[in-house]
């Protein structure tokens, strides 16, 4: 089953960079451009070069050639960064396309108040509060919630998961989206969502990236560029003063060629792109974020709650092993357990069918054929079949099971059922004729490879803390099974929003993912609340994560998408500063060691002039934003670690690349230029 939309979208799809390269001229707006400083400075020093070339055709110039080269490489190097943006935004348009071609236009049938009387309304008219009917076969108009019946829903279109999953009312699965459809049974539906305001139209919205706002540590890297934009601003227009006092002079040109080199318009150019990109991630696996704030906040977790049930255990008591009373064979026990089982619809009926039949090989259907199955009730607390021939079987809870049988429980069986219990699973007394058989180990089976996972969330320095409603013994006994580190036993509401709030006075970044209306008040107040598309609309409401496949965890995915963004935003800048230094100390000799023959130590490049030195700085400048778009995108390779050891790969791999990249590509490129005799 697919747990992804239909159709992935290739890192570079063609159908993406056609539209993205008209989008980079449309991004020469001014008012476009203000939002990223970095690469407004570069318009307007591209303007100014402009200006300059212009002077220069006028006046007949010396430097008319060279400016002009200079003039249209600033101006490529400004689409570039425009088309890096671009290509991000296409990217999240696709998705948010292929999430539009699930909308439909179709009738509701209104309920008028009386009866199932109802009128056939427009989707697109309906209010909240209107009451539909939707039945089998039919679409969901718009969101809503159930508040009659319950339904199998095949919400494919939505999350692309092709198993329909079951909506109810009174619970926590109550929430219904427009567009799914009802494939059995029926439900009545209170709408939610305003005329175009609906969950598919708000997702689309911020799938687009329309109400995208920078998080703060986007805001505290743009002070960080302009800051050192300023500070090579200083530098450049010093120079001449330097230059003057050897009696050379510098044209304007060369001047706002360097400028534009030494100024961080590597990760300048990039920056929007890889916060785009981070939240594409997340599309991808099926998350939307309500804000890059909350992706960016993933990445510094350092408190996770997960709800025990559904999340950490698949959620349903499963049948574990069979524990027969002194003088009853394993296989005794376990066919009455079967045969009181067989009409038992429940999930744990259904695991000790399974059980006996795996372990025992049963398979007599005529049993279920002859038998008379007696149905579970509160006040019995029992379940059982009486069979043709007079046997009478039941199941059900210990002390229920040894009333029925007008005996005290066997001190053997008492200590298993002490065990059991101890243990954090459920005891299930069984017995034929009066006479108790034995125990059936019932356990909320915890999911395969969880610990290894939870070890995996230890390393990357993240505490995992188990949320449940069980008592505090058997909370214990789960969680160490599960390896968690921590564990909330008895959880209320309130206890939760204490939790988060204590840990959170500490200091700490806390996430949790929930779906109830009671988990609204936690899901809001944490830094990172994951709300489930099948949970409550006051759920998704409270949460600023929405998971379309309703896995509580993918928190641990939504980690890994932080910290990946994060790691990538880390690596680029540190490649980007480290390209910058790199250019100054590979350019100004070449400028200036004719003035100042003491300079000649540091012109180890060896460039053929001055002229194809800042020809071939301002070509490499532009190209490499082009080289790094797939980086930004697809994200660095984020694995498990300190942080120490990830800033020393950092530094090792970008922050060396930065400083080698310059002086290889400025070299090959100059060869070219002088090859060319274009400076």
């Amino acid at each position: 089953m697919s747990k992804h939309p239909p159709a992935d979208i290739a890192l570079l799809a063609p159908a993406i960079l056609g539209p993205a390269a008209i989008q980079a001229f449309r991004k020469l707006d001014p008012r476009s451009l203000a939002r990223n400083p970095v690469i407004f400075t570069t318009a307007v020093v591209s303007a100014l070069a402009t200006i300059l070339v212009a002077r220069e055709a006028m006046t007949g110039g010396p430097a008319l050639w060279i400016g002009l080269q200079i003039t249209a490489w600033l101006w490529i190097t400004v689409l570039f960064a425009n088309f890096a943006e671009a290509v991000a935004e296409g990217r999240g348009k696709a998705r948010a396309d292929s999430f539009r071609a699930t909308r439909t236009t179709t009738g509701a049938k209104v309920l008028l108040g009386v009866g199932d009387l109802y009128e056939f309304k427009d989707a697109e008219l309906l209010e909240p509060g209107d009451l539909v009917l939707v039945e089998a076969g039919e679409t969901i108009p718009t969101d809503g919630e159930v508040i009659e019946g319950i339904a199998s829903i095949d919400e494919s279109a939505i999350t692309g998961e092709s198993a329909p999953v079951i909506r109810e009312s009174g619970g926590d699965r109550s929430a219904v989206t427009g567009g799914t459809r009802v494939v059995s049974d029926w439900i009545k539906v209170k709408v939610t969502a305003k005329p175009g305001e609906t969950f598919l139209d708000r997702m689309i919205a911020l799938v687009e990236g329309a109400r995208r706002q920078k998080t703060p540590n986007e805001i505290a890297l743009d002070i960080l560029l302009a800051g050192l934009t300023l500070v090579f601003l200083f530098v450049v227009v010093t120079l001449p003063v330097f230059a003057g006092w050897s009696g050379t002079t510098v044209p304007m040109i060369y001047l706002v060629a360097l400028f534009v080199t030494l100024i961080p318009t590597t990760i300048g150019g990039l920056l929007s792109a890889i916060g785009i990109a981070g939240m594409d991630r997340l599309v991808k696996a099926n998350v939307i974020a309500k804000s890059g704030r909350a992706v960016e906040a993933a990445g510094d977790i350092d408190v996770l709650l997960l709800d025990k049930t559904g999340t950490i255990t698949f959620g349903n008591r499963m049948a574990a092993a069979f524990e027969p009373a002194p003088g009853v064979s394993e296989r005794e026990l376990a066919e009455a357990a079967w045969l009181s089982s067989l009409a038992d619809d429940t999930p744990e009926g259904k695991s000790i069918v399974d059980l006996a039949v795996k372990r025992f090989g049963f398979h007599d259907d005529a049993a279920k054929a002859t038998a008379s199955f007696v149905p579970f009730t509160a006040h019995t607390r029992m379940s059982g079949a009486d069979l043709a021939d007079g046997t009478r079987i039941r199941k059900g809870a210990v002390d229920a099971i040894n009333s029925d049988a007008g005996r005290p429980a066997d001190a053997t069986l008492d200590a298993v059922v002490r065990r059991i219990a101890g243990s954090g699973g459920t005891p299930l007394a069984v017995s034929r004729d009066g006479r108790v058989l034995g125990i059936i180990h019932l356990k909320d089976v915890v999911k395969p490879g969880i610990r290894h996972r939870f070890a995996e969330l230890r390393r990357m320095g993240i505490r995992t803390v188990m949320i449940t409603g069980d008592n505090p013994l058997t909370a214990a006994a789960i969680a160490a099974e599960a390896g968690v580190d921590d564990f909330l036993a008895e959880a209320t509401p309130e206890r939760k929003l204490d939790l988060i709030r204590r840990e959170q006075a500490e200091g700490r970044l806390v996430a949790m993912c929930g779906d109830g209306s009671n988990d609204a008040p936690a899901l809001a107040q944490a830094d990172v609340g994951v709300a489930m598309n099948s949970g409550t609309p006051a759920a998704k409401e409270a949460g600023n994560l929405i998971d379309l496949d309703s896995d509580p965890t993918k928190l641990i995915e939504i980690v890994m998408v932080g910290k990946q963004l994060l790691i990538s935003r880390g690596a680029l800048t540190t490649f980007s500063i480290a390209n910058d230094v790199a250019k100054y100390f590979a350019i100004l000799p070449a400028l200036f060691v004719v003035a100042y023959p003491g300079l000649a130590v540091f012109d180890v490049m060896g460039l053929g002039s001055p002229q194809s030195a800042i020809l071939s700085a301002i070509i490499f400048n532009a190209l490499v934003i082009v080289a790094l778009i797939p980086i930004a995108l697809k994200g660095v390779r984020y694995t498990p670690a300190s942080a120490s050891a990830l800033l020393s790969r950092n530094l090792l791999v970008y922050g060396l690349g930065g400083l080698v990249a310059p002086f290889a590509g400025i070299k090959a490129i100059d060869l070219v230029v002088d090859l060319l005799h274009l400076a």
